[in-house]
């Protein structure tokens, strides 16, 4: 099942057309943290000169500079400076610098990408004259660029609606290739390992990045596209589909309590403990009635909600029957923004604690789920192939779209793209435990999710994805490959799903055994799990504070390593067990425990 742009699923195929400076801290619970403030002027201006003077020792030129982009919350208390990289005042794409610093504004560690060393007349370029003084002027205009990219839809953009105007943004575009170390020259391709080769710039185009999010009929599409800005050709294109107790009877969790608000004699699926501001003022449901937009919000003379039974077409959104998807989706949510807060310490979709909203019965049918970075928010269909769409860990997986975006913000294609799908199906897994074990405590539970990506709204019991055997869904791999780059994004997902569960419940000596990886060399055999709670610990830590947008399955290695190292220590079992899950999807070596 094929559902693209930051969507669920992505099996059953045809179903659909559609520098890091290692500190030790203290693990455990979550430091649980009130919305995050801006940092001074002053402090960001100074994390912004110490990166310009790293540059110059990079060997970087005076024509390299950096933007802040965005702030955000760490983990143990500490903030989070995200930087874009420029060159003659034009961003670089997927060059990103990511400053973290405690409280009282000092830098603990640095993670940077290196896409910008290759431009300019510093030392560092190692591409010479072609890219010594790159030309910033377009030849082509903003309007032509977004023209360009209309042409290239899927349907083409006759008639479509927009959501939004597009916008069309200059950036200097990096041309990657993959080479091999030189240790892994006589290497067949079968049997190259993630850390055998590298990523590397080949050249760079300045291009438009073409922001397009419109309907077509009720079909969105949403899609970022990189336009050649010197002859308008296309270079990139990739699918952007990521109080009052009342009583909810939902359709896969039986009878649930949901917060709800009393306005005026009326309930509404506004839930004011959990979130600030956003479109509502706090978290909520919306009722899209079959269309394309959020609708209104849910509400109901009564404060008991829904039938617990399958949404049948045509019906009323409204009645009993309408109201389960919204019940499904509402609890979904608390349960989800619950397991980032206590667990995590992280408040909402992007640490600052804004409301974010689910619109139930989007379009007539319709079998996909779907984060939206436009009003950062997420629409849930009713299914037709499958059940409704708010399975808990769906709603858990469209979330964590969200968290990805305001922070690392993964480029959605390539090796990034499957890291930041994986990243949701994470986030649903680790959701589903947590309200499976009653949506409480500040750790996530040992058990109690399935490992099985939307086994629930599949009318037949089978999963969309396998996070222990990727594989097992006929597309998605294992193990990484040099063929990775070039799958769907719900495909390249596979190989960090089951590095996950590896790391979080341990593997199998057995050959024969759904949870065995050839990978696994040493001792033991069976590598040892270290439990749910301490791999999304290192996972979380590691994606929100170090990964950039462009990190590949070997850099997420790297970063998940220094990770462990600075939650539990260097040679701990948790370190130990970090190298031991990517060794079992052959990125890295594997080690003895």
């Amino acid at each position: 099942m094929p559902i693209r742009s930051r969507s669920l699923a992505g099996t059953l195929a045809g179903t659909l057309a559609a520098m890091p400076l290692l500190i030790n801290v203290r693990a455990g619970a979550a430091q649980l943290m009130s919305p995050a403030a801006v940092l001074p002027p002053a402090v960001s201006a100074s994390l912004a000169a110490m990166l310009v003077a790293q540059n110059a020792a990079h060997g970087l030129d005076a024509s390299h500079g950096v933007v802040l982009a965005r702030q955000h919350p760490g983990t143990q208390g500490t903030q989070v400076s995200r930087f874009d990289q420029t060159y003659k005042g034009v961003r670089i794409f997927g060059a990103d610098a990511v400053v973290v610093t405690d409280s009282a504004g000092k830098p603990v560690s640095v993670s940077s990408s290196e896409r910008s060393y290759n431009l300019g007349r510093g030392a560092a370029n190692r591409l010479g004259p072609s890219t010594a003084d790159f030309d910033v002027t377009p030849t082509l205009s903003t309007r032509a660029a977004i023209d360009a990219a209309l042409r290239t839809l899927p349907g083409g953009a006759a008639g479509a609606v927009y959501q939004i105007p597009p916008t069309a943004e200059l950036i200097i575009y990096p041309i990657i290739k993959t080479e091999r170390l030189s240790t892994a020259l006589t290497k067949t391709d079968a049997d190259l390992n993630a850390l055998d080769v590298r990523d590397v710039v080949d050249s760079y185009e300045l291009a438009y990045l073409v922001h397009t999010r419109m309907h077509l009929g009720k079909r969105p599409l949403f899609y970022d596209t990189v336009i050649s800005a010197k002859n308008g050709h296309v270079l990139n294109q990739w699918s952007m589909l990521q109080t009052v107790v009342g009583v909810g009877n939902s359709q896969y969790n039986g009878t649930v309590a949901i917060n709800t608000t009393l306005t005026k004699g009326s309930y509404q699926m506004i839930d004011s403990s959990r979130g600030t501001g956003g479109a509502y003022g706090a978290m909520a449901i919306t009722n899209a009635d079959h269309g394309t937009g959020a609708g209104r919000v849910y509400s109901n003379a009564s404060n008991t909600w829904g039938d617990g039974k399958q949404y049948v077409a045509g019906g009323s959104t409204t009645n009993a029957n309408g109201q389960t998807a919204a019940v499904n989706a509402l609890w979904g949510l608390m349960n989800t923004y619950d397991m980032l807060k206590m667990a995590m310490g992280w408040l909402s979709l992007d640490g600052h604690n804004t409301a974010t909203y689910i619109a139930a019965h989007v379009n007539s049918g319709y079998d996909n789920a779907y984060y939206s970075d436009t009003c950062k928010c997420m629409f849930i269909g009713d299914g037709s192939t499958f059940s409704s769409l708010g399975a808990i860990d769906v709603i858990g997986h469209e979330m964590g779209h969200g968290v990805t975006a305001a922070t690392s913000n993964l480029t959605y294609s390539g090796e990034s793209g499957g890291l930041n799908e994986s990243s949701s199906d994470i986030n649903g897994e680790m959701v589903e435990a947590y309200a499976r074990a009653g949506g409480t405590g500040s750790t996530i539970p040992a058990s109690g999710n399935d490992w099985g990506v939307g086994k629930e709204i599949s009318k037949n019991g089978t999963p969309l994805r396998y996070l222990f055997k990727p594989s097992k869904d006929g597309s998605s791999p294992d193990a990484w490959s040099t063929s990775l780059k070039r799958l769907d994004v719900h495909y390249s997902s596979g190989p960090n799903n089951r590095m996950f569960y590896f790391l979080s419940q341990g593997s199998n000596a057995t050959p024969a055994s759904d949870f065995y990886s050839k990978y696994l060399i040493k001792k033991p055999a069976a590598m040892s799990g270290i439990g749910a709670d301490k791999a999304y610990r290192i996972w979380f830590k590691a994606a929100t504070t170090k990964f950039t947008a462009s990190t590949n399955y070997a850099d997420a290695r790297a970063k998940m390593v220094l990770a462990a190292q600075e939650l539990y220590g260097a040679n701990s079992r948790e370190h130990k067990a970090v190298q031991r899950a990517y060794a079992a999807i052959n990125v890295g070596a594997d080690i003895d425990e």
